[in-house]
């Protein structure tokens, strides 16, 4: 897992105002908290904060004058009408060996069985506890050959070592579902054959 250095400044100015001035300056609102301390309140680099947060569960290490903290991204708000624009995002302290609970997400790989069926991603993000220096990106699950029906839980992916899940092992990550213009098509035609008849 790659971690990424940031230069944070403490800010005194709160309120809509305040954070569009600094959004002016290319700077973001950021709110620091964790480990029982108070919040606190930070401006980051815009364009160096989003090129981060390109990574999903990207570890910062952010300067905040001249002290050292480790944290990761909790809840980013964007803005709803300019894309590439964030808002403001809460950041959350973490330690070396400390254990987080995050989302990775859920890459498949392979074709399914042949017949036009339909995957479906009940979860895109797999909700996992996780060191919080070593935090897997996303997992791997293979789809080669799965018929309709068939379902892919949680207990079934294997995690990188060191992670855990943080869901029931039974929930549905994904599932195959039959194709439905074909079913109806073939319906169709049984209807039409039986009116002959």
């Amino acid at each position: 897992m790659s971690e990424v250095k940031i230069s944070a400044e403490v800010r005194s100015e709160f309120g809509k105002g305040a954070a569009r001035r600094l959004r002016r300056a290319d700077k973001l609102p950021a709110v620091v908290y964790g480990h029982g301390a108070d919040p606190m309140h930070i401006t980051l680099p815009h364009h160096g904060t989003l090129m981060a947060l390109k990574t999903p569960n990207v570890l910062i290490n952010l300067d905040i004058d001249g002290k050292s903290q480790l944290v990761i991204p909790k809840a980013v708000q964007r803005d709803a009408v300019r894309i590439g624009i964030l808002e403001h995002v809460d950041l959350l302290l973490v330690r070396k060996g400390e254990k987080v609970n995050v989302d990775i997400y859920v890459h498949t790989e392979g074709e399914l069985a042949p017949g036009g069926n339909l995957l479906e991603h009940v979860l895109n993000a797999l909700p996992v506890e996780a060191e919080a220096t070593h935090i897997p990106e996303s997992v791997t699950v293979s789809i080669a050959g799965l018929e309709a029906g068939a379902t892919v839980l949680a207990k079934d992916i294997t995690l990188p070592k060191g992670t855990t899940l943080a869901v029931d092992e039974d929930t549905v990550v994904l599932q195959v579902l039959a194709a439905q213009a074909e079913e109806a098509a073939a319906e169709t035609e049984g209807e039409g054959e039986a009116a002959e008849a």
